[in-house]
């Protein structure tokens, strides 16, 4: 891949042209130094990949990702110092249509954090290809059957965008009695607590990750938590498994959207959010022939039209909707009601 750097600290960016160097199937096509730099060289000469930094004079990693996703689209891994110190910054990168985060490898800094970076860019390769292909699914173990007095279960995926997304739909709402939602986030496990807080902070109903083998739960958001696939199995617990290893979405929409169809009897909606790639469609498929109600974004209001699309070619969404509809679709469905008055805690 052509890959460019962003990063305003010399040592860093050296650090990281080390990194690409170090391979033979990468190259650096160019190294900028402030987020005006990169917006400007990317329409001159769009790399297949851009290292992207937060903080930056003239123009922070956030607007530079914001603007090079309007203009000259490309894939985004932001990568910068102590991440976990930035989470507002990250995730609105992740929502201006950043593919994932992680920490920035120093030229002497602690062992394992090239490979880190290395194993990120392999990934965000795989999904630039699109070569990864859908594995049948593993039947989870079976497990005493969930007492949680759930009626309804939202589903929701999403991926590139997707942070910003999902709290736009799920904003300053009260869901109904019964109502359980999860969410499956293409997201690194050591940012998903994070992410869970993150959240949490934007929403009115309380957000957690979840552990192995938990119960769904009435009027709150369970988030995926870790690489390994999440499963709702049929008595209602949900599982991680790694299987199948090779497929390139981790967690994956599809995986999950699946067990729905396949395991869960009562009332469901799933919702198939922004996205690289094409994870997700044939699980929203398998929801809808089970009777599920199914929603997938639009290509305008999208940060990357290709989770949607995919949706939207195998004929998987009964409704195509602008994001800002689709959290009113939903309280429609579900006959639930906005909180008057509240607002998000920080802008998305």
């Amino acid at each position: 891949m052509k890959i460019a750097i962003v990063n305003d600290v010399a040592m860093a960016a050296e650090a990281l042209r080390r990194v690409v160097a170090s391979t033979q199937e990468h190259q650096v096509l160019w190294i900028a130094r402030t987020g005006v730099e990169a917006v400007r060289m990317s329409l001159d000469n769009r790399p297949d990949l851009i290292l992207m930094d937060l903080n930056m004079p003239e123009m922070d990693g956030v607007e530079a990702t914001r603007q090079i996703m309007e203009h000259c689209p490309c894939a985004i891994l932001v990568v910068t110092g102590q991440p976990q110190d930035n989470v507002n910054q990250v995730f609105r990168a992740l929502g201006a249509g950043a593919l994932d985060v992680t920490a920035t490898p120093v030229l002497q800094g602690k062992p394992g954090g090239d490979s880190e970076l290395l194993a990120k860019i392999k990934t965000i390769g795989k999904l630039i290809r699109h070569s990864a292909e859908a594995t049948p699914l593993r039947s989870a173990a079976p497990a005493e059957r969930s007492e949680a007095q759930v009626s309804t279960l939202v589903a929701i995926g999403a991926s590139t965008g997707g942070p910003s997304a999902v709290a736009r739909v799920l904003s300053g709402w009260t869901p109904p009695p019964g109502c359980a939602i999860v969410v499956v986030q293409h997201i690194d496990e050591t940012f998903a607590s994070h992410f869970a807080k993150w959240l949490d902070d934007q929403l009115s109903m309380p957000v957690r990750v979840i552990a192995d083998g938990d119960e769904l739960v009435p009027g709150t958001v369970l988030i995926a938590r870790t690489n390994d696939h999440l499963l709702l199995d049929q008595n209602y617990r949900l599982r991680y498994d790694a299987a199948p290893r090779d497929y390139v979405y981790r967690p994956s929409v599809d995986v999950f959207f699946h067990c729905v169809a396949q395991h869960w009897r009562a009332d469901a909606v799933g919702i198939l959010l922004t996205g690289m790639g094409r994870d997700g469609g044939e699980g929203l498929l398998a929801m809808r022939r089970a009777g599920k109600t199914t929603i997938a974004q639009d290509q305008a209001s999208s940060a990357v039209y290709g989770m949607p699309r995919a949706a939207a070619e195998l004929d998987a969404a009964q409704q195509i909707l602008p994001l800002d509809k689709i959290g009113a679709s939903l309280r429609n469905r579900l006959g639930a009601k906005l909180n008057s008055g509240w607002e998000p805690a920080t802008n998305l």
